[in-house]
């Protein structure tokens, strides 16, 4: 699994002129799954992702993570992240896992952060989305598992 993950003051994806996910303070992760993922590499990203102290303190370090500042996530599914630009100008997604395995993982990965406690919305699959990003920081962490 890939992530990028971004500390926000304000996120939201939006289909159709519709906004389906909108959050305050916390994280937009977008999330690319491969084909060698499996609910172990998702326990271990989603733990990795709750407990990274990626927030400010009172002394404005980086030392408090999502949990401790009880922010909310959204997850959108993101394949592009397994791009491959090595040859040509043309990305090649051949590394990124198939929907019928990618879906599943992406929706478990939300699933395991909710059970962390951490309030989490998702974008939707295999969609056309306009995600917003107000990063706060900016704070930008690639997590790869």
């Amino acid at each position: 699994m890939r992530a990028v993950i971004q500390r926000v003051r304000y996120g939201s994806v939006t289909i159709n002129g519709n906004i389906i996910s909108e959050i305050q303070k916390g994280l937009v992760i977008l999330l690319g799954a491969g084909p060698e993922d499996s609910e172990t590499t998702v326990q271990a990203m989603a733990r990795k992702t709750a407990l990274l102290r990626i927030f400010e303190d009172d002394q404005e370090k980086m030392n408090l993570s999502i949990l401790d500042v009880k922010g909310e996530a959204i997850v959108v599914s993101q394949f592009t992240l397994y791009g491959d630009t090595r040859k040509g100008n043309r990305p090649s997604f051949i590394g990124a896992a198939p929907p019928e395995i990618a879906r599943p993982l992406v929706d478990r990965f939300a699933e395991v952060l909710r059970e962390q406690g951490i309030p989490t919305q998702t974008g939707e699959f295999g969609a056309n989305m306009l995600v917003k990003i107000e990063n706060d920081g900016p704070v930008t962490i690639l997590l790869e598992m």
